[in-house]
């Protein structure tokens, strides 16, 4: 089942339909109408974060959800699916596959990696599980542990991780190029053009959230572009 899962969505664009509290579109009623609206334009799966977004998700499209949920621990800087009780939710909120911080950072409660992926494991075993890294190492890592996919989602996004505002392909081919396990690339993925040199560079699928989403940011862009190139005065 978690292969046939996987191979669903090979060569595709994953959706990535999240808004945060203080977003204009924060609520599940939007992230399901964003997801629907990804179906309509060719989509092959969504990625999500909260139970309440998942479940909405789950009956305004028929694809597959990349579930998470985003959660702070005072003891730990790891906040996508920190522990089972996180994971837990979104697999009783519908997610068809657990994506999860796989980062070498401290955990909650000084669970482990591998402690918290043999729990996900032993209750679903059929879940394909998703590690979240930000270096070619932690990836390795990852698939040593054994995670089903790969996903470049986290580079740029720890302090020893590149910090560039362009998309980590480097990462993607690294990791790509071991041939162990499939390769998700996300992460400052603006352009049709990029999403082509991920998949050229050996990644399974691209997931791409902000540049489709999240408008304030996609208007900012272009806000930005505009007041750099004519003078005002």
């Amino acid at each position: 089942m978690r292969t046939k899962t996987i191979s669903s969505f090979k060569n595709g664009l994953i959706v990535s339909c999240q808004a945060l509290k203080h977003e204009p579109l924060f609520g599940a009623g939007h992230m399901a109408a964003m997801a629907a609206a990804a179906e309509a334009g060719g989509a092959a799966a969504i990625r999500a974060n909260t139970p309440r977004d998942i479940e909405a998700i789950k009956k305004s499209c028929s694809l597959l959800v990349i579930g998470l949920y985003k959660m702070d621990y005072p003891d730990s800087p790891v906040y996508i699916t920190p522990t089972i009780r996180e994971a837990e939710a979104i697999v009783e909120a519908g997610a068809d596959l657990i994506a999860v911080d796989a980062t070498r950072r401290t955990r909650p409660d000084g669970e482990t990696l591998s402690g918290l992926l043999g729990a996900i494991r032993a209750r679903w075993p059929d879940r394909p599980v998703v590690a979240d890294v930000s270096t070619f190492e932690e990836g390795a890592a990852a698939m040593d542990l054994g995670f089903d996919l790969i996903s470049t989602t986290m580079s740029g996004y720890t302090p020893y991780s590149p910090q560039q505002e362009k998309p980590d392909i480097d990462l993607v081919a690294r990791l790509a190029s071991l041939g162990r396990k499939p390769v998700l690339a996300e992460g400052r993925i603006w352009t049709p053009a990029q999403c082509a040199a991920c998949l050229r560079a050996g990644a399974h699928a691209v997931v791409v959230g902000t540049a489709i989403t999240r408008p304030q940011e996609i208007t900012r862009k272009f806000v930005n572009a505009i007041r750099s190139s004519v003078p005002f005065a």
